[in-house]
């Protein structure tokens, strides 16, 4: 396994433990159940952790991806810098999670506002790893980009059509 097959396999994982964190949360929050909002807790850190893995095999990742032929570099530093707003966002996340964690063991007042600040910061971190994902996934999936003239599949198309 090289660095792109591992970045790839651990990728995605900041993003569902995202998704299954606020599933679980908005679970505890209906529910009432301390119990369940402290599992959505330790599932965002989880989830922060799965970041610094993505992270740091990104770099070695990118190294041989950007001498693959037809990638684009525009498309690497795009997916690049929504990694980093993304990491930053899944460890505030986890530090909130934490803090979460303390407040529901300790019984403190402002326990249901520790957990809806949570939940909305969550979505807000989930919005960015969406983004994130997406331009990861544009790098080598000209299909799904928003632009068709920057698909590199597409161009090689036209051009063997026009010289035909």
């Amino acid at each position: 396994m090289n660095e792109v097959h591992f970045h790839l396999a651990v990728t995605h994982l900041p993003i569902i433990f995202t998704i299954v964190g606020i599933i679980v949360l908005v679970t505890g929050l209906i529910s009432k159940s301390e119990a369940v909002k402290r599992t959505a807790y330790l599932i965002f850190s989880i989830g922060a952790l799965t970041s610094i893995a993505a992270m740091t095999s990104g770099e070695g990742s990118e190294d041989i991806v950007e001498n693959i032929d037809g990638i684009n570099e525009s498309f690497i530093e795009t997916h690049e810098e929504a990694a980093e707003l993304f990491s930053i966002l899944t460890y505030i996340l986890g530090g909130l999670s934490l803090i979460g964690l303390w407040v529901s063991f300790k019984q403190i007042t402002f326990l249901k506002t520790i957990s809806i600040i949570t939940l909305l910061f969550a979505f807000v971190a989930l919005f960015f790893g969406i983004q994130t994902g997406t331009t990861g996934g544009e790098i080598r999936h000209t299909e799904i980009r928003s632009d068709p003239n920057n698909a590199t599949l597409n161009n090689n198309y036209r051009e063997e059509n026009e010289n035909d």
